[in-house]
């Protein structure tokens, strides 16, 4: 008998990201299905690309469905191997290069790795930079540094703030500094002294009381800090502050973390060419 589940797989001969990022993003559009996934990276031989056949194979037969197959495979012998595979192939390389060859009229490189490697141009130090920015300035921690930061996300405790200024800084090389607003500061109509100077580059998240009030429960349970009351409180208060002092916001409720950065980047304008 069949499972409802469909089996997924993101193969490369580097780290699978590229498959991994492009297949999530066609599978999104497909909410109602379930899917395992399986992400196989440095496929880079034949063996290897051997072993991976019998795995796709035997995923469908225990699935009772046809594996599905995202692949950024370079090298054709490991290709040809892998097509052999009882799967629906996605081969995005071959998908997009040969249509991109002829309108470029240049013929591909077909290097292994190469939208993730360390390039020489300074990106990949900048996003290091940042990202240690990111780390050395969290959760209010330090301020001092905060004229040096391209962002300061500010908003209730477990709003999101930190791993959408891990991302923005590892995907974008942008410097974002984040900061609690806790009770105390919301009990004044001001913007705490400590960030009024920087309230160009302020930018407030927040969240639904019923979603934050699960995310505190696994943190503290049966504690006032995870009472609804509570963080009903603070979500309608840190509002309020924002649209008091015209800081724009966004929910992060229900989104990922890669579609609050995009909004923030939209709003802001603040994506700037890795140099």
């Amino acid at each position: 008998m069949a499972s409802d589940i469909r089996p997924v797989f993101f193969i490369s001969d580097g780290t699978g990201l590229t498959a991994e990022g492009l297949g999530q993003a066609l599978l999104s559009q497909f909410r109602s299905m379930q899917f395992e996934k399986i992400t196989l990276p440095y496929i880079d031989t034949v063996d290897k690309a051997k072993k991976v056949v019998e795995e796709i194979n035997q995923a469908g037969r225990h699935f009772g469905h046809q594996p599905i197959v995202f692949d950024t495979i370079v090298n054709q012998d490991v290709r040809d191997v892998l097509a052999n595979a009882d799967g629906f192939l996605v081969d995005i390389f071959q998908t997009f290069l040969k249509p991109l060859e002829r309108a470029l009229g240049q013929s591909s490189s077909y290097s292994v790795g190469v939208s993730h490697s360390v390039a020489p141009d300074g990106q990949y130090s900048r996003r290091i930079d940042a990202v240690n920015f990111a780390l050395d300035n969290d959760d209010g921690a330090r301020i001092r540094y905060y004229d040096q930061a391209d962002l300061v996300l500010i908003g209730v405790s477990r709003s999101g703030k930190t791993p959408t200024s891990l991302y923005l800084a590892m995907q974008y090389g942008l410097k974002v500094a984040n900061y609690p607003i806790t009770e105390e500061d919301l009990g004044e109509d001001a913007i705490p002294d400590s960030l009024r100077k920087y309230k160009s580059k302020l930018f407030g998240l927040t969240i639904d009381p019923e979603r934050l009030q699960a995310i505190r429960e696994m943190r503290r349970p049966d504690s006032r800090y995870a009472s609804l009351r509570q963080c009903q409180y603070e979500v309608n208060e840190v509002e309020a502050l924002y649209r008091r002092h015209a800081i724009p916001f966004i929910s992060t409720t229900d989104r990922s973390v890669e579609e609050i950065s995009a909004r923030i980047l939209a709003m802001t304008g603040k994506r700037k060419p890795l140099k």
